[in-house]
């Protein structure tokens, strides 16, 4: 097999385990690069179709390319798809600095959403190599009773075996993509031919690397226009994958302050 043929084997296989293993998964698909590839990697584990419903923590701010391409996918992908809208932002810790803020109201929204259906298990397509505080992540990871995650207590991960059993009354948060890299998930795309957003691609100078947030999130330099381009733009860049995210310019301990309290 070849480099991207084992990344997708074992991003099967996790899929499989969760699915085996726990009794009520949901895969949380933000609708970016990489919970489209794990959309992907979930319909060839099941022979076609996700076997678990697809779901959108939406927080009403999101680019109308992103809405577009739910709506389109969620049909064409035959997803069970779900929508749980966030709560207001005067719902959020007001201690938070701005941007953070904004983005926590996506973990109170799912927290709202884990007590709806009880979910044991949500798959989430983050990787290691974007951020610090996610380099830290197990790919199956206990959460607590409100979403919070432990970093300093987390079950060791030999050989593949994985801790399978949420506390009573939580649950795990899955990580099939943990070990993929921005430049892995780009070659697989070509690979497959997954569908993109637009917003990735350049246009007069400048294309979306990460989205999120229409106004907390923008784009950086670049004349990217195709996958190739793409491909070729990484292998140089020292640019972070995030630097169009204003999260990651705020505060150094913001972003450890929201996975903490449950943020994907």
């Amino acid at each position: 097999m070849d480099h991207l043929d084992e990344l997708e084997a074992q991003s099967i296989y996790i899929l499989r385990e969760a699915f085996a293993r726990l009794k009520k998964l949901a895969l949380l698909w933000s609708l970016g690069k990489d919970s489209n590839v794990m959309i992907w990697l979930a319909r060839k584990a099941f022979f076609g179709r996700v076997p678990f419903p697809a779901l959108h923590v939406d927080t009403g701010k999101k680019f109308p390319e992103m809405y577009a391409f739910r709506d389109r996918f969620g049909k064409e992908w035959d997803l069970d798809l779900r929508v749980e809208p966030c709560p207001p932002i005067d719902s959020v810790d007001p201690t938070l600095p701005p941007a953070a803020r904004s983005a926590a109201r996506k973990t109170e929204g799912l927290k709202l959403a884990l007590n709806k259906f009880g979910f044991d298990g949500l798959i989430a397509g983050i990787r290691r190599d974007e951020e610090a505080t996610r380099a830290k992540e197990r790919v199956f990871s206990p959460r607590g009773l409100e979403g919070e995650w432990d970093v300093r207590d987390q079950p060791p991960e030999f050989w593949d075996h994985f801790n399978a059993s949420p506390p009573q009354g939580a649950h795990l948060r899955i990580h099939p993509i943990l070990h993929w890299t921005e430049a892995d998930i780009w070659a697989y795309t070509k690979r497959e031919n997954i569908p993109i957003i637009p917003l990735y691609l350049a246009r007069d100078g400048k294309r979306y690397r990460s989205l999120g947030d229409a106004d907390i999130t923008f784009p950086v330099a670049s004349t990217a226009s195709n996958i190739d381009e793409i491909l070729t733009e990484l292998d140089g860049t020292k640019v972070p994958e995030r630097a169009g995210r204003a999260l990651d310019h705020e505060t150094e301990d913001a972003f450890e302050r929201l996975r903490v309290a449950g943020y994907l």
